[in-house]
């Protein structure tokens, strides 16, 4: 029987996600470039170790190391390039590209320290994801507002996979010690494993697939200013007059660019004045738009979900549940009946 590691296994499911990636259109946009090549490097990540842990070829470690630290730095310019307001591109990080060049010094002069340079950047990297992600969904910018959430949540997960990386690594190296890497194959292809639910994570974020409702515990924000009221009630005045939210690819920066603001200046505001994130304020309107059509119209609810700016069926049933207490279809088989013979403005709908 061939014998198929099964980090090869993870390297073919990788690279069908990419491709489906690739046919969706999102090599296009620029926003989405650098996590089509973060797959792309883990792909080349599981190949190399498929054959350095299932064939035992100790010649291709190099090779490993550099993918190892090249993913690290890829990991953050992704994130990074979320958070920025103007447009991103892979030249101006090229700062990032040192950490692969300094291991690649290591290998020709000096191998003996790379495992401890490998984890101290992926401790590094870590810690500056997590660090990015403690303002929370909307220092995300440039996320579509339809996955912010989810494109948060995946901040948080590649943060803390790379230090558990960095962890993996100390405890293999801790395996060699003792039993000379009797267990280190099993410890490799198991954090491959986990590794492939990251990058789902991390391909969601790429494709701006859907978004999850948070459920962490914030801290309350801090009492509101006359500024930031001066900045909600702007805000709440372009969005029912522009509509703004029946944009799907709607981001905080492009809110902010039409308010002539910092994004950071809307965040705060809405935060403080609303009690939530703007991707959240900005589903809200939509959902308050769709109940306007399930009730007052025969539209099918797909075309509702579309007209009201969502353009994920499943985000869209999931924030049209945490504001109505039900899905969109159990809504109008309820209020339809009940309201035919009057007018659709008596449903009541929450107010952002």
């Amino acid at each position: 029987m061939i014998f198929v590691p099964l980090p090869f296994v993870v390297a073919l499911l990788l690279a069908i996600l990419l491709i489906r990636m690739l046919r969706q259109g999102d090599g296009a946009l620029a926003e989405k470039r650098p996590f089509l090549l973060l797959i792309g490097f883990y792909i080349l990540q599981s190949v190399v170790i498929g054959i350095r842990w299932g064939y035992d070829v100790i010649a291709i470690m190099p090779i490993q190391s550099l993918i190892a630290t090249t993913i690290a730095a890829l990991a953050w310019v992704c994130f990074k390039g979320l958070a920025v307001e103007e447009q991103p591109t892979l030249s101006r990080f090229w700062p990032h590209l040192l950490p692969t060049a300094a291991i690649a010094v290591l290998i020709a002069l000096y191998p003996e320290p790379i495992s401890l340079a490998i984890i101290l950047i992926f401790l590094f990297y870590g810690g500056a994801l997590l660090w990015l992600a403690r303002h929370g969904p909307d220092v995300l910018v440039s996320s579509r507002l339809d996955g912010a959430v989810l494109s948060y949540r995946s901040l948080q997960i590649t943060g803390f996979a790379l230090i558990a990386s960095a962890v993996t690594d100390v405890i293999i190296s801790f395996d060699f010690t003792k039993t000379g890497g009797i267990h280190a194959g099993a410890i490799v292809a198991l954090g491959n494993v986990i590794a492939l639910l990251i990058l789902g994570t991390a391909a969601s974020v790429a494709s701006s697939g859907s978004s999850m409702e948070a459920t962490s515990e914030e801290p309350p924000p801090p009492p509101a200013t006359e500024e930031d009221e001066a900045v909600a009630a702007a805000l709440d005045t372009l969005m029912r007059a522009r509509q703004l939210y029946r944009d799907p690819d709607l981001n905080l920066t492009r809110i902010a660019r039409k308010m002539n603001l910092p994004a950071r200046r809307v965040s705060t505001a809405v935060n403080r004045i609303h009690g939530m994130s703007v991707s959240q304020y900005v589903n809200d309107f939509r959902i308050r738009a769709a109940c306007e059509q399930l009730v007052g119209t025969d539209h099918p609810i797909t075309q509702v979900m579309f007209d009201s700016g969502f353009i994920s069926k499943s985000n869209f049933n999931r924030e049209f549940a945490r504001m109505n207490g039900e899905n969109p279809t159990q809504f109008r088989k309820r209020r339809v009946p009940r309201e035919s013979g009057g007018a659709a403005s008596n449903v009541i709908f929450m107010s952002p």
